[in-house]
């Protein structure tokens, strides 16, 4: 192969991947959005109702959409496999806070990114970039920052809450780690239906074990309409496209960036203030990003020139 020619491969492979870094950080950036919206939402109410009912609306719009893809035995053996981890981190998440403080909860959670590059390694038995490795630790020392996973923990220890909140956070990480192993370049929404039925069917199986509250309030049913749609079937949807075509690595350190995008939008509706420690901590996340997004082009570059030389 002639050496123009692998430069255009190459050229073409970069550019496949940085359009689904773009789509990664686009859908990111609407989740951080749509935490407020289902921070009230649970005001309206109990969590596992929310579930059921956000990924039920989610799982009918991309049935409808999918058709008989939804009944390949490739979607349902790894679409079940993946609902399983996608439910494991919501409901471990979401028990968590119940024992621990938001602040804990959010750091031990956003800590996935630093769990995706271990299960890479030991699951696929691949090293990451060191450009990547680098974009992993700002993004860790950033979330650090940002969420302050020590205010109001005084005394308090390792709690059964942090515990539970590090599970979800493992079980998220085997989630992003997997969906690069078993994303389809094309044909995605019935893998993603069958996902959705499965962490829908989990949650109503809970149901009998939690206290249930629905107040079926127009900001209630305005949450489920839009989080089952647009942040479940279209945004998990645009995540398996886009980790067909990136690491996982990558795409984890990109979905660190979803506290950033919630606090902005929570400073932007005056609901918080953020002071020079949580600037800092998201200039951090944001520096990982780019770090692991450019450096890794950089880096690819780099390679292919030192072997075509």
């Amino acid at each position: 192969m002639s050496t123009s020619t692998s430069d255009t491969m190459g050229g073409a492979e970069r550019a496949q991947r940085l359009q689904a870094d773009g789509a990664l950080i686009l859908i990111t950036l609407f989740w951080g959005i749509t935490f407020v919206v289902v921070k009230s939402a649970l005001g309206y109410g109990d969590p596992f109702s929310f579930l059921t009912l956000r990924f039920c609306v989610g799982a009918l719009v991309l049935s409808a959409l999918a058709g008989r893809q939804v009944l390949l035995p490739r979607n349902l053996r790894h679409g079940g496999l993946l609902a399983l981890f996608l439910f494991g981190g919501f409901a471990l998440q979401t028990l968590g806070l119940k024992d621990t403080t938001p602040s804990r909860a959010a750091f031990i959670t956003g800590m996935s990114v630093v769990f995706v590059p271990l299960m890479t390694m030991l699951l696929f038995k691949r090293v990451p970039k060191p450009t990547s490795l680098l974009g992993v630790v700002l993004a860790a020392v950033g979330l650090y920052f940002l969420t302050r996973p020590e205010a109001g923990a005084e005394g308090q220890g390792f709690a059964r809450g942090d515990l539970l909140s590090l599970g979800g956070a493992v079980s998220y990480a085997c989630h992003i780690t997997l969906t690069e192993r078993y994303a389809p370049k094309e044909g995605v929404t019935g893998l993603v239906a069958v996902q959705l039925w499965g962490v829908a069917l989990l949650s109503a199986l809970c149901l009998p074990f939690v206290e249930r509250r629905v107040e079926w309030t127009p900001s209630f049913v305005g949450a489920v309409l839009v989080c089952g749609v647009v942040a479940s079937a279209v945004a998990i949807s645009v995540q398996t496209w886009g980790q067909a075509r990136t690491t996982a690595v990558r795409a984890a350190v990109i979905y660190s960036m979803e506290p950033v995008f919630a606090s902005v939008y929570s400073v932007a509706l005056g609901y918080e203030v953020l002071g020079p420690r949580e600037w800092t901590g998201g200039s951090l996340i944001l520096l990982g990003v780019l770090v692991s997004d450019v450096g890794a082009a950089a880096w690819g570059w780099w390679r292919a020139r030192a072997g075509a030389a």
